[in-house]
């Protein structure tokens, strides 16, 4: 049987949700192989409700408080057995190891080197930015796409995929925020049926016990 996945992915108001998109796209052409059961916004009228519908995929809307125990109910609700957050801007709570809802089972894509450019308010264009200054004063050369489990600190939970990407040759923050997001839509599909499937695991506790594939390897480059 496949496993069910949830996807928690905020959007905005009038746009966003790319990556749920692609993870539908993905399973219909069985490059994921799991079952999308829903996806979770705190937008009710926004763009992921939009891709929701044309997408025939069961929509959960609340505008909060996000607390440990409404997170508990959306995850029980949905039946789901993993929870992929795709541009979640929520802290998460509630992560239980008694529940599914647990630190072995939430996952996370970030658009930045973690830790550096994790943490509170850093997510979307705003990591963009941060990464982008640094390369304008020489700090790093690199931006890169990280997937991670995640605990109920922002951006700490432990890393199971890193991708480097050159910021040579691009111009600002913006076009950088679209070149993560062409390489988010490549990797997350492929990562997220590797953990969903069980080859990716960790006991949600030590971070020295991630499990990985024989060939697997975190670190990758775009070249």
């Amino acid at each position: 049987m496949k496993p069910n996945v949830l996807i928690f992915a905020s959007g905005t108001k009038d746009g966003g949700g790319s990556g749920f998109e692609n993870l539908i796209k993905c399973v219909n052409n069985e490059q994921l192989h799991a079952n999308i059961v829903g996806v979770v916004s705190n937008h009710k009228n926004g763009g992921v409700t939009e891709k929701a519908k044309r997408l025939g995929i069961p929509f959960y809307y609340d505008l909060g408080p996000w607390t440990a125990e409404k997170y508990q109910e959306i995850a029980a609700k949905s039946g789901a057995d993993y929870f992929a957050l795709s541009g979640w801007m929520i802290k998460i709570k509630g992560l239980d190891l008694k529940t599914k809802f647990s630190p072995k089972t939430v996952f996370n894509i970030h658009p930045g080197p973690l830790p550096y450019f994790g943490g509170k308010g850093m997510y979307g264009h705003h990591v963009h930015e941060a990464v982008w200054e640094a390369y304008q004063n020489g700090l790093i050369v690199n931006t890169e796409v990280t997937m991670h489990f995640v605990d109920e600190e922002f951006d700490r939970g432990p890393t199971f995929f890193r991708l480097r990407i050159p910021i040579e040759g691009v111009r600002n923050a913006d076009e950088l925020g679209s070149l993560a997001n062409h390489y988010e839509h490549i990797y997350q599909p492929m990562i997220t049926n590797l953990v969903v499937n069980g080859l990716i695991y960790w006991d949600g506790i030590n971070p020295e016990s991630l499990i990985f594939p024989v060939v697997y390897k975190i670190d990758h480059d775009t070249t």
